[in-house]
């Protein structure tokens, strides 16, 4: 017979809950590469010069400045609903619309009316990120916090490889214009979600005013003991892993792997990786607590960076850079999924949607920042000795660990005060 405890892990593993999160995490996953991988594939088709090819990318601004408006989405509640679903609900059904009408655009007759209109599908795609991750932490508890937001990391990816993956491919057999309305039915699921999920109960309140909305989110982390020691750790805790990944397809080109075995090994082989990888750590989050979690699955984070100076000595060896490969993603996909759990338990219940739109969006500056020299480093030091390097780098993410989230402690940065 199972034990108490094992039952426990077990129902919290298939209850509805953890659905409500993989699913969600496939509707916010969806949009975002239709606006970028499939519309410059169509832009690029269409004829439309490079140039404006690339300034497309402005159009994903939303992504990075969706802290902006989200007050607004912890201070205003919908006469429908509840606080979360009923501008859930909205939003998801005005990107439906966003997105059929992106498709109904002509890149090659008029590129800026496509601009606008993928504008618009990213901010409402943003606004769904934002109350999605407020709805996840305030409807899941501390302790199933790792199993939701690993699971809502899978969804998130399997919607990106339904976009991009499947969109190219429709795309050969049917025009973008078509593939587009295709991808907006694809939304439907997430809007019955909405709609049959409940509504979080939220105990501390909202807030009353725009200004309590806007400057009390601050004021309230800000007023925690040691809240710069854990923003340091958003910047340090994936910085390794972020400057390794930014080079990596140089450097499997230079060691002589083909592109045929860098996509079938890579990112075939390597996505799935990530899966499992992001599932077991979900699940071994219920029994080891977010804290220990981050200890143990950083550790092998940076472990698995230094697999990629081994594969640099070993050189052209498909053998090797499977499992150097199968070894980082699954690492990489535990630890992403303690990382996103960690920066939801220390929001505010209160102010979710606006603590965590700024904290991830702070969590994207290593990836731009920390990345723009990897270039410059692997040519002057050698790939070898680059990748000791970013694994070395992890070393001030960890140590930041023990100031505020010790081994034998079960306080989080929300505990914190």
């Amino acid at each position: 017979m199972l034990s108490e405890s094992r039952k426990k892990i077990l129902y919290e593993i298939f209850s509805g809950r953890m659905l409500v999160a993989l699913l969600m995490g496939f509707a916010c996953g969806l949009p975002l590469l239709l606006t970028i991988t499939v519309l410059q594939a169509w832009m690029k088709e269409a004829g439309v010069d490079l140039t404006v090819i690339g300034m497309m990318a402005l159009v994903g601004l939303p992504y990075t400045l969706k802290f902006l408006w989200a007050p607004v989405l912890d201070r205003f509640t919908l006469p429908f609903l509840g606080r979360r679903r009923g501008w859930l609900i909205v939003v998801q059904v005005v990107l439906i619309f966003s997105i059929s009408g992106l498709g109904f655009t002509d890149p090659a007759k008029n590129p800026w009316m496509v601009a606008f209109a993928a504008f618009l599908v990213t901010f409402f795609s943003a606004s769904q990120d934002i109350i999605v991750d407020a709805y996840r932490r305030e409807d899941l508890s501390d302790q199933e916090l790792g199993l939701g937001s690993s699971l809502y990391v899978n969804g998130y990816r399997v919607g990106m490889l339904l976009a991009s993956g499947g969109g190219l491919i429709m795309a050969d057999h049917m025009p973008f214009s078509m593939v587009y309305q295709v991808m907006a039915a694809c939304l439907l699921p997430g809007v019955a979600t909405t709609l049959v999920a409940r509504e979080p109960r939220v105990a501390s309140g909202t807030p009353q005013s725009m200004r309590e909305a806007v400057f009390d989110p601050l004021k309230e982390y800000f007023s925690r003991e040691g809240a710069l020691w854990i923003l340091a750790f958003i910047l340090f805790y994936k910085i390794g892993d972020s400057m390794a990944s930014a080079m990596t397809t140089p450097f499997y080109l230079d060691l002589g792997f083909s592109k045929t075995q860098i996509g079938a090994v890579v990112k075939l082989f390597g996505f799935w990786a990530t899966v499992i990888g992001s599932l077991i750590g979900g699940v071994a989050m219920l029994r080891l607590e977010i804290n220990r979690s981050l200890w143990i699955f950083g550790f092998l984070q940076a472990i698995s960076t230094a697999g990629f100076a081994v594969l640099a000595r070993i050189g052209d060896n498909i053998t090797a850079l499977s499992a150097v490969i199968g070894f980082e993603n699954f690492s990489s996909g535990m630890g992403t999924a303690a990382f996103v759990a960690f920066m939801a338990s220390i929001t505010n219940k209160k102010f979710t949607a606006t603590q965590y739109a700024l904290l991830s969006s702070l969590m994207g500056v290593p990836r731009v920042m920390a990345s723009a020299p990897t270039g410059y480093l692997a040519k002057h030091f050698g790939w070898e000795s680059f990748f000791v390097a970013c694994t070395l780098i992890a070393a001030p993410g960890m140590l930041l660990l023990i100031k505020f989230a010790p081994w034998h402690s079960k306080k989080t940065g929300s505990d914190i005060t």
